[in-house]
């Protein structure tokens, strides 16, 4: 390893970040993985208190840890994190440098400067954008939102079902959080999900086996985005049978999204008007990449340019942990150390010099 050359940064430590940070080390760079929070598990810590993996520990494990336990059972969110913080542990010659929030990355000469709300600018012989989407949460154009006399919070911040006991509540969406929350908060407020479109109901255990077990021996896990973009004509929602049953029969209230707000009312499709508490929105996330906007390594979306995780923009620059990047599996726990295997040589000949020396 050249000893002298400046880093790999790799940005954000969660899954990502620390497949990442093992692909890179194991081709002899140095990676330098910069953490916005103070944890060594990405997002895990801030999601809702109920969340288990919809995958068994047998299928959600990265290389070279097994994770402990049954490995029939959905682990909880905190398993998930004291997991990804042994696996941190376990990594060797890598620094992580946590509280460090990464503001803007600028081109500079053949590698890139990465600036940090301290005040540094950090020198990288590459960079590995591997943030997540957590921090970008979604928020549609709701017509009246602006007027609103209750109360509207993205998925993001939803932790319980307590604050929102005895009220009237409509979950905006129809994937696996919208419908997950929306169950969880029927036990105590009264529901309805709002829908674009009907969600598709995919057992989670198929002929006695977990679907994932199906996904790896079918290769559906290796399915690249944009064919699962095209068969996929519903969102997939994972169910034990609880939600698809509670769906059908009623016990979960469905119907098409509402067309506006009006004060402390929401206006249905069909016109009815019904007074509103809560509006939680299950929209999803975007890339969290705003640091790269002065780069210009976005389009206009605001969304990395990018093939497969190579950027079209800029050599040395790697995305990690996109949804659908390469595969259904891209932005899981089981799939992300795959992509970071694919992608490490192309990094590895940038940083390392590989286009110098050909006089590129």
């Amino acid at each position: 390893m050249n000893s002298a050359l400046a880093p790999v940064i790799i940005v954000g430590a969660g899954q990502s970040g620390l497949a990442a940070a093992k692909a890179v080390r194991s081709r002899g760079l140095r990676p330098l993985v910069l953490e916005a929070s103070h944890n060594r598990s990405g997002s895990w810590p801030h999601y809702y208190d109920s969340l288990h993996l919809f995958s068994p520990a047998a299928f959600s494990a990265m290389p070279g840890l097994p994770f402990p336990g049954d490995p029939d059972r959905y682990p909880h969110r905190d398993e998930v994190i004291r997991y990804l913080e042994a696996y941190a542990d376990r990594l060797e010659d890598v620094e992580i440098r946590t509280g460090t929030r990464v503001t803007r990355v600028t081109a500079d000469g053949p590698g890139f400067g990465v600036h940090t709300a301290g005040g540094d600018c950090l020198p990288a012989s590459g960079v590995v954008v591997a943030s997540g989407s957590f921090g970008n949460p979604y928020w549609p154009v709701l017509t009246g939102a602006e007027g609103f006399g209750g109360r509207i919070i993205h998925v993001a911040e939803y932790r319980n079902p307590a604050p929102f006991a005895g009220q009237r509540v409509v979950v905006l969406g129809a994937g696996n959080s919208a419908i997950q929350v929306a169950h969880e908060l029927a036990e105590k407020s009264t529901v309805s999900v709002a829908r674009l479109r009907v969600p598709e109901f995919v057992p989670q255990v198929v002929r006695g086996y977990d679907v994932h077990h199906w996904f790896n021996v079918t290769g559906f896990d290796h399915i690249p985005g944009a064919w699962l973009a095209l068969l996929a004509n519903a969102p997939l929602v994972l169910d034990t049978g609880d939600y698809r049953a509670a769906y059908e029969a009623g016990l979960l209230d469905h119907r098409p999204v509402f067309t506006a707000i009006d004060h402390d009312e929401v206006v249905w499709a069909d016109g009815r008007r019904e007074r509103v508490d809560a509006i939680i929105l299950a929209t999803g996330y975007r890339p969290d990449v705003g640091y790269l906007n002065d780069l210009g390594a976005l389009d206009e979306h605001g969304l990395p340019r990018h093939v497969g995780g190579i950027s079209t923009t800029h050599p040395g620059l790697i995305y990690l942990g996109l949804e659908g990047q390469r595969s259904f599996s891209s932005n899981t726990l089981r799939g992300v150390s795959r992509d970071a295997e694919e992608l490490a040589p192309a990094l590895v000949a940038y940083a390392g010099g590989a286009l110098g020396a050909l006089g590129l």
